[in-house]
């Protein structure tokens, strides 16, 4: 899945849907995993002009998460 604004915190994100698991890569290279994030989120979080104003200010803190990377 690709951004279609550039965001200056968030390079790329994936969405599984089965797992209900948010990967976002970071532009420094780091990936995460946020897990049990329902579908409505995450097409808020695809709507949002800015995705990492998004990703601070209700991802991180409503999801646990992982990082894998």
């Amino acid at each position: 899945m690709k951004l279609i604004m550039p965001s200056s915190v968030v390079k790329d994100y994936r969405y599984f849907p089965e797992t209900e698991i948010l990967r976002i890569v970071y532009q420094s290279g780091s990936v995460y995993d946020y897990q049990r994030v329902p579908s409505d989120i995450v097409e808020k979080f695809k709507a949002a002009r800015s995705k990492g104003q998004f990703l601070n200010a209700v991802i991180k803190q409503r999801f646990r998460f992982r990082k894998i990377k």
